[in-house]
């Protein structure tokens, strides 16, 4: 099989022999259906892919989609004037970049339909381009436009300026302002439009650049279109039997445990209360090609806006996840320093993990462990920024000692680790600040331990444990005190009876009790009883 790794023109897929997993049907519904939209999904899930299929199936290209869904749905196959907006590739944290690309393919157009002399604008020229080949076409024109949002998110929390007339403008004020005015073209133009589909991480109302214009319909979480990015359960059992095969050979396991793994690593993402799993394509695809389950998409790059965001936010990570919100949190509100979350959300770091109809609240949390793992290390690098370096080989040296039953070692362990501290980092003005960052030092270290099982904050019928590890030969209950003592911790694992739960095991259990010191930052007091 021939895997489209970083291709986005349908037309190279279908032409070249590369695999295509069918959305025509939807895309055939979406376009008969409506006729403004716009779809929010995170970076590499397949938005430009589905911008050039649209772009050949109004185009007319009838040939390329032979034998696909569209095939027997669509009986005319009309040719439409299709205008193409790409803003990937640019660097628009340059001034006079936004200006130049969209003035660059007006000019193009311009050459075959006219200019109006009066029209000076960016928007007004278009407007005009469209109305000419409504004109000499006799049908109404196409818009695509991909990643409408990066200009925007380029400039994000940046101190760019440029001058304008003479004055000093934020650039990512002037940005917003050239696109507001370009999109505004849609409203005038609303005559001479077919369709209209604008793709992008974030949602219109984040980037406040449609006003004046007919607001489109936002599919981002339609039920009906969850499935329009990404591949389903049913399409990789269905397209990649064949490379699963492969890999259960390799890896020496059964292909049910194969798809198992496959899930754990790429699946989990769901985009309505339908719950559908989506899993991210640009991994599937490169895991497929190479056979080797590795952390393709978050390995791909952290988008920088997203560490701007989240370089001086105060929300830790812990009180992101894992909780129900009402969808305005996530979805209409505009991401800020205070209120990361709907940026982390809409990038693809947390995804819809369950829904209570009754509230119409959503559950947010990883969608698997590539994200799980790569958020984590990226978060808790900044986090642990002095020791940055050094995080990775003291994991591996945590693993060690957990692996082995060396209870002690991880003693000297973490004393060391958390003394490396700078006291800066951890001197906090009251008693909350303390616990919180008392809690969230040890909920990253133990997220970084991914390699085992491991329950940080699990919640039991007597209490909610701070941490349970699980190994193949081992089990480690922790339980963390803030500037109190081992023994009232070992007290707590065994009045709340945390064990309980591992009581016919046959793995050793250890109980850890451990206390933290706020004065001194690091472990003052340790217990085991095994």
């Amino acid at each position: 099989m021939k895997y489209p790794i970083g291709i986005q023109s349908f037309e190279q897929i279908i032409g070249d022999g590369y695999v295509y997993v069918d959305k025509t049907a939807l895309i055939y519904d979406l376009v008969t259906k409506g006729k403004i939209y716009f779809l929010s999904r995170p970076r590499r899930f397949g938005k430009s892919l589905l911008v050039s299929t649209l772009k050949n199936y109004f185009l007319g290209r009838k040939e390329l989609f032979r034998g696909l869904a569209i095939d027997s749905l669509e009986t005319e196959w009309r040719e439409y004037p299709v205008f193409h907006f790409d803003f990937n590739g640019e660097d628009f944290t340059v001034p006079g970049v936004l200006e130049a690309k969209i003035d660059e393919s007006i000019v193009s157009w311009e050459k075959e339909y006219g200019r109006k002399v009066e029209a000076k604008s960016l928007g007004s020229r278009f407007a005009y381009v469209l109305q000419r080949a409504h004109e000499c076409s006799g049908r109404r024109c196409v818009v695509l436009i991909d990643e409408y949002d990066k200009p925007i998110l380029d400039v994000l929390d940046t101190d760019i300026k440029e001058i304008v007339a003479g004055q000093e403008r934020m650039l990512e004020d002037r940005n917003r302002e050239i696109l507001k005015g370009f999109y505004s073209v849609f409203k005038a133009a609303d005559s001479d439009l077919q369709f209209v589909l604008l793709t992008g991480v974030t949602k219109f109302s984040q980037v406040s650049v449609f006003s004046g214009f007919n607001q489109p319909a936002d599919i981002s979480m339609d039920p009906r279109y969850e499935a329009l990015c990404g591949i389903t359960q049913e399409e990789l059992e269905h397209y990649f039997s064949e490379p699963i095969g492969e890999m259960a050979l390799r890896q020496r396991i059964t292909v049910e445990e194969m798809r198992e793994v496959l899930k754990r690593q790429y699946d989990g993402y769901h985009f309505s209360e339908n719950m559908t799993d989506v899993y991210n394509p640009f991994s599937l695809l490169n895991a497929f090609a190479s056979l080797v389950i590795r952390d393709y998409w978050f390995s791909s790059g952290t988008p920088s806006y997203l560490i701007r965001l989240l370089s001086h936010t105060d929300e830790n990570l812990d009180e992101l996840t894992g909780r129900y919100y009402d969808p305005r949190e996530f979805i209409d509100y505009k991401a800020t320093v205070e209120k990361p979350l709907p940026m982390i959300y809409q990038s693809g770091y947390l995804t819809i993990k369950d829904y209570k109809p009754r509230r119409r609240t959503f559950l947010l949390d990883f969608p698997n462990n590539e994200v799980k793992n790569g958020f984590v290390s990226l978060v808790a690098s900044d986090y642990f920024k002095p020791r940055t370096e050094s995080v990775d080989s003291w994991i591996q040296d945590l693993l060690d000692a957990l692996e082995g039953g060396e209870v002690e070692q991880m003693r000297k362990l973490f004393t060391s680790f958390l003394s490396d501290i700078p006291y800066t980092m951890r001197r906090k003005e009251n008693e909350r600040e303390r616990e919180r960052y008392f809690h969230y030092t040890f909920y990253l270290i133990f997220r970084l331990v991914s390699v085992y099982t491991v329950y940080s904050e699990k919640q039991q019928s007597e209490g909610r444990v701070d941490c349970i590890v699980e190994t193949p030969d081992y089990v480690y209950i922790f339980e963390f005190k803030l500037d109190g003592t081992a023994d009232e911790a070992l007290q707590q694992i065994e009045e709340k009876g945390y064990a309980r739960p591992y009581e016919v095991d046959s793995r050793k259990l250890y109980k850890v009790g451990a206390v933290f010191s706020s004065q001194t930052g690091t472990i003052s007091d340790w217990k085991v009883k095994e």
